[in-house]
């Protein structure tokens, strides 16, 4: 496990993310649509991380891991577990310093994905579809390498960097009342959850998660982190249980989880083709789903929402 696995960052560690990653990330346009603000009641501020490098945010936390590291550590490379944007992401950040990375893959990972991790330059390693297999796997890995497990969510440097993202967006598009963001894993919606309070204690945080992958929302509903639920949902980048420190960013920062089925979800990455003219991954999209389905809690506010990737396999369309 990586030593860096059980505390949440804090607001001088996502400014100093932000400052490590600026030479190698892109500063992401926000786009409007008077469409969309009429469809929803509200006026959207769409955060359009699809077009970071990578095509994903995971680019920002990925960086600052890897830049974190000492000379010492970052000569053995770094490992990590993903079935797509994140070991995209580690391998492009860890071109950037020069060093290896070992990416562990389940097998049956959405096939666009899995050759933009190759194109990116990582080492691949398979292991059976489940969570169990991806940490045996990668630890065996780390152990034969030496490389330093950078965890998709549940690592501070991660965090810290996909923090930045609200920094960002914070200063591109003041005087926002709410941020939403998609919910898997939790790395995204903590380290934003932590920026955005930190930036603005009034601003009201949102997450969206798909009806069937849902810990999230059982978890802060009853109290306890939720770990019996079998994903099945066509957002493939959301299928992650929610991480025992993302979740308690998640409960310090009353984080309100809105749950969409797949069928909202996909009208609304068909909307967001049609009317912003991005093509945006069926997970990133669940944020339109959600304002769209309670425009009740939306109407009249300035949101930013966070549109998290657009790595789709035009081939396999989820229509």
């Amino acid at each position: 496990m990586s030593e860096v696995m059980d505390a949440l960052p804090g607001i001088e560690q996502i400014r100093a993310a932000a400052t490590r990653i600026a030479p190698h990330a892109w500063v992401t346009p926000v786009m409007r649509s008077p469409v969309l603000d009429t469809l929803s009641g509200a006026v959207l501020h769409f955060k359009c991380e699809h077009l970071q490098r990578g095509g994903a945010f995971k680019f920002r936390g990925a960086c600052n891991a890897v830049w974190a590291l000492s000379d010492a550590q970052a000569a053995h490379g770094v490992v990590t577990h993903s079935s797509g944007n994140h070991g995209n992401a580690l391998a492009l950040a860890a071109a950037t310093r020069g060093i290896a990375a070992h990416v562990v893959v389940p097998e049956g990972a959405v096939r666009a994905k899995v050759e933009a991790i190759e194109r990116a330059g990582a080492i691949l390693h398979r292991c059976a579809p489940n969570q169990t297999a991806r940490e045996a796997k990668a630890a065996e890995v780390q152990q034969a390498t030496g490389a330093v497990l950078v965890h998709p969510y549940a690592d501070t440097r991660v965090m810290a960097g996909q923090g930045t993202l609200a920094l960002e967006l914070l200063q591109q598009a003041p005087g926002l009342d709410a941020l939403i963001i998609p919910v898997g894993g939790g790395g995204l919606a903590s380290g934003v959850a932590i920026a955005a309070h930190a930036t603005d204690p009034g601003l009201t945080l949102f997450g969206a998660e798909p009806q069937g992958a849902d810990d999230a929302a059982r978890s802060l509903a009853s109290g306890q982190r939720v770990t019996s639920v079998v994903p099945e949902t066509v957002c493939d980048g959301l299928r992650a249980l929610i991480g025992v420190t993302n979740l308690d960013a998640l409960r310090q920062h009353h984080v309100q989880l809105i749950t969409v089925s797949d069928e909202e979800t996909i009208a609304a990455m068909q909307l967001i083709w049609a009317e912003l003219k991005q093509v945006v991954e069926v997970s990133s999209a669940t944020v339109l789903a959600a304002i769209l389905k309670q425009p009740e809690r939306f109407a009249g506010r300035r949101i930013g929402v966070i549109i998290s990737g657009g790595n789709v396999d035009l081939q396999a369309l989820p229509w």
